[in-house]
């Protein structure tokens, strides 16, 4: 599955997986500038609260993005998959100028719209210019390779981590979520080692990664971003490791940043608030 491509006169939306922490992102920056890039007071939100197993999710959301002076709000609970192909639901999704996961299970997502016209639409969606966050659940979601399952744990092990397709607007980073809160450096470095190709991004709480058009990273919010760069990893001992066996690996590149730094997933070079 690859992400849909921009055409010449297009530019894609933002990516923002955010790290989770429902109270402590209520009152961050985070989603003010969400909002802003959406259109402000004239953004369409869309809301898809199909990760949570809880009635309210969607609504508390609502309120959030209300007090941020977004007026033109909708729901889309796509519950089934039959919902991700009702037209009704589709239009509104067609119709937005932001749209944002909310957390719960991530597997949930996957499964129920992974492969329907809804995902299609999705993609489709970002590409033309459209803005897409999520955040916990939804910021795992995202990607291309998603991370489904894990354990917790500084060291990588094979079998730590459990992938799955994601939604599939990028291909070009792993994201892990509630990440110093949770101890998933491990996992991250684990998912990574099956095939290092991606960049690993780990966000912590409160926390957003704004992953730009030109696919410039951006941080936002009061915790860090954990960048790994497998791009010069020299040796890996993934193949020869039993289940459970700790996995060695040579060569892999760490940054760890805080609010205004910035990560350029082309030429792997992270920059300081201060930077250029």
């Amino acid at each position: 599955m690859c992400p849909a491509q921009p055409t010449k006169t297009m530019q894609r939306g933002w990516i923002i997986p955010i790290g989770g922490g429902d109270k402590k992102v209520r009152s961050s920056t985070i989603l003010q500038r969400f909002v802003e890039l959406s259109g402000g007071a004239d953004a369409r939100m869309v809301i898809i609260p199909t990760a949570s197993q809880l009635d309210t999710a969607g609504q508390r959301t609502q309120d959030v993005f209300g007090q941020l002076g977004v007026s033109d709000i909708e729901i889309v609970d796509l519950a089934t998959r039959a919902d991700c192909a009702d037209p009704k639901f589709l239009e509104k999704l067609n119709a937005a100028t932001g749209i944002f996961f909310t957390g719960g299970n991530q597997l949930r997502l996957a499964t129920t719209i992974g492969g329907t016209l809804a995902a299609k639409a999705l993609r489709a969606a970002n590409a033309r210019g459209v803005h897409i966050a999520g955040t916990s659940a939804g910021a795992a979601f995202v990607c291309e390779h998603m991370i489904a399952i894990g354990k917790s744990g500084g060291t990588p092990k094979r079998g730590m981590a459990s992938l799955s397709p994601g939604l599939g607007l990028t291909n070009r980073v792993i994201v892990d979520q509630h990440f110093r809160e949770r101890d998933r450096l491990g996992r991250l470095m684990t998912a990574l080692a099956y095939n290092p190709f991606a960049t690993g991004v780990g966000v912590d709480e409160d926390t957003a990664a704004f992953i730009g058009p030109d696919d410039v990273i951006e941080v936002f919010g009061s915790g860090g971003l954990t960048i790994v760069d497998p791009s010069e990893l020299e040796f890996s001992s993934m193949a020869d490791a039993q289940t459970g066996a700790a996995v060695g690996l040579i060569g892999l590149k760490l940054h760890i940043l805080l609010a205004g730094d910035r990560y350029d997933l082309n030429t792997r070079r992270a920059f300081p608030s201060a930077g250029p």
